[in-house]
């Protein structure tokens, strides 16, 4: 009993599952917690006077569902699909299963093939953390690329600096892909279209996105936040999709 001579409520509530979330997904905020409820990817139970109770389960599925979403960019769709089918008992693990926290590249029916020679998810295991702020020299150690390619990488507009002038993990992801294609004979002055392709997305899912983030309610923000990372899936998708049928048509496929 409480010293208020309530029931002691077992479980935890959204305040802790958000500080034990926090360390590894600093953006996550209670809005994005009651929105993926609100989509029926976690499912807590409530006290008889309707306060969340959330388990272990659900917090590592709340986990999976955010590592899936910022390391591999999947729509909440796919990422439904997989959690109801370890419910249903489609995985090697009983129940709501301790799901991996990697993802294999997704199949042709979903969007994208791993391209031989491009770096593969066993590859960025020594990444640094995904707030890390990364210098020049520790770019060019964790990318293993040399200062000469970082410079026609910048110069290309393939990874930019911040204002303060560090670099994030997707650079480090950026000059190792383009490492790997360098081994084909392409260049980073090649990739300047992918550039300007990726800024024309932006553009698009910015137009669509703002009159969200407009919106004065408490959760606009996280309904816009998922919003942007459905919208990137898609694009990554379509991209993916549109390069592999063009090969296709060089090939004779």
């Amino acid at each position: 009993m409480t010293a208020a001579g309530r029931p002691q409520r077992e479980g935890l509530s959204i305040g802790a599952v958000l500080a034990q979330l926090r360390p590894d997904f600093p953006d996550v905020t209670i809005s994005k917690l009651r929105f993926l409820e609100s989509e029926g990817l976690v499912r807590p139970a409530r006290t008889p006077s309707g306060y969340r109770q959330f388990g272990p389960a659900d917090v590592e599925r709340l986990r999976y569902i955010l590592a899936a979403q910022r390391d591999h960019y999947l729509p909440l769709k796919v990422i439904k699909e997989q959690l109801d089918a370890a419910d249903r008992g489609e995985s090697a693990a009983p129940g709501v299963p301790r799901l991996p926290r990697k993802l294999v590249a997704i199949s042709a029916s979903d969007g994208a093939d791993r391209v031989p020679g491009a770096p593969g998810p066993d590859e960025f295991a020594s990444d640094p953390d995904a707030d890390a702020r990364l210098t020049g020299d520790d770019l060019l150690d964790h990318a293993g690329i040399d200062g000469l390619m970082l410079d026609e990488l910048r110069q290309y507009g393939l990874v930019k600096p911040s204002a303060a002038g560090f670099y994030d993990t997707d650079a480090v992801r950026i000059a190792r892909t383009v490492k790997a294609m360098s081994d084909y004979g392409i260049e980073p002055r090649h990739l300047r279209a992918f550039r300007a392709s990726a800024d024309r997305e932006v553009g698009l899912v910015e137009q669509i996105v703002a009159p969200v983030y407009r919106q004065r309610d408490a959760d606009a923000k996280a309904r816009a936040d998922e919003l942007v990372k459905e919208l990137a899936a898609l694009s990554v998708t379509l991209h993916t999709l549109l390069v592999k049928t063009g090969i296709r048509g060089v090939t004779g496929g």
